[in-house]
């Protein structure tokens, strides 16, 4: 294709970058997309400006795609988005910089939920998942509402369990390690699990070494990938990833927001959900009262018929 020059140094400059194998092979699908788009269009012909070599004529390209990839390319906005972020990536590295290109709206949808009954199965798929630290694993996002980088990064000494209650220490996101919330352990079943791996951890190897609470098989600190895929496993096992309509993208992202939107529907004060989730801004729970599929399914299924 033309411009196949330009399409391998830019997978040269983008190998020196780092980013992940999974995310340079998506830069470079998108940007090769844009760049077929552009060998047959008219940008280029003689006597242009080169959309390559020239900013203004750069802009008029990128605004061009934009217009075709929605009106004859029929692409989803977050697809559009996607491509103009490589596109801007590309430019960059090639000294133009980024085009003046304004990204598309997206529609303001509630984060995927579990329904009731999927959250029957993937409670009892835990419950009979054989390890107390995958059991742990698998519940902390859905009942104490951890990102996966929390339930990874607690220490043993942020758990604290009575007979009735108990509390988790919780380091978030951000700057400084993150800000520190404390969480209660209201939850029997977490209480229990928590209990039942703090009675079996002195057993695994090395397990004396790391102050970890959730090990790997050599006595480390449980990778992010690893807790991850625990859960994504447990949903795969009981086909929660085609009942849920995630496209594959099941995980513990799910759970956590099984967690605020099962509080947000119950009259749970805003405020006091974004405390537990660990958001500083009113704006990111406020998404979880968005209606979902089902909602507009119910609403719709009201209407009046001749039946």
């Amino acid at each position: 294709m033309e411009f196949a020059a330009e399409l391998a140094h830019y997978q040269r400059a983008l190998a020196r970058a780092p980013l992940s194998g999974a995310t340079r092979a998506k830069y470079v699908a998108r940007v090769r997309g844009f760049l077929v788009w552009l060998a047959g269009s008219a940008l280029h012909a003689d006597g242009e400006a080169d959309p390559l070599q020239d900013r203004a004529a750069r802009d008029g390209a990128v605004w061009d795609w934009r217009v075709w990839a929605k009106t004859v390319g029929r692409q989803a906005p977050a697809t559009i988005n996607n491509t103009l972020a490589a596109v801007d990536d590309f430019y960059v590295r090639r000294g133009l910089g980024a085009a003046a290109a304004r990204r598309e709206v997206l529609p303001r949808r509630a984060p995927k939920a579990l329904g009731g009954r999927e959250v029957v199965r993937y409670l009892r798929a835990v419950e009979h998942c054989g390890s107390a630290r995958d059991t742990v694993v698998a519940l902390l996002p859905f009942y104490a509402g951890l990102r996966i980088g929390e339930v990874v990064g607690l220490g043993v000494a942020d758990v604290a369990l009575s007979a009735r209650k108990g509390s988790l220490r919780v380091r978030g996101k951000g700057r400084d390690g993150g800000k520190v919330r404390e969480l209660p352990l209201t939850r029997p079943e977490l209480r229990t699990a928590l209990a039942a791996w703090l009675e079996e951890r002195p057993s695994w190897p090395a397990a004396d070494q790391s102050d970890a609470l959730l090990l790997n098989r050599r006595g480390g600190r449980l990778s992010d990938r690893a807790a991850r895929a625990i859960v994504t496993d447990l949903g795969e096992r009981i086909g929660l990833v085609e009942d849920t309509g995630t496209g594959g993208e099941f995980g513990p992202h799910v759970l956590r927001h099984t967690f605020a939107t099962q509080l947000i529907r119950a009259g749970v004060d805003p405020v006091l959900v974004a405390d537990l989730l660990g958001h500083a801004s009113l704006d990111t729970v406020r998404i979880y009262s968005q209606p979902d599929d089902a909602d507009r399914e119910r609403a719709l299924a009201l209407l009046t018929t001749d039946g």
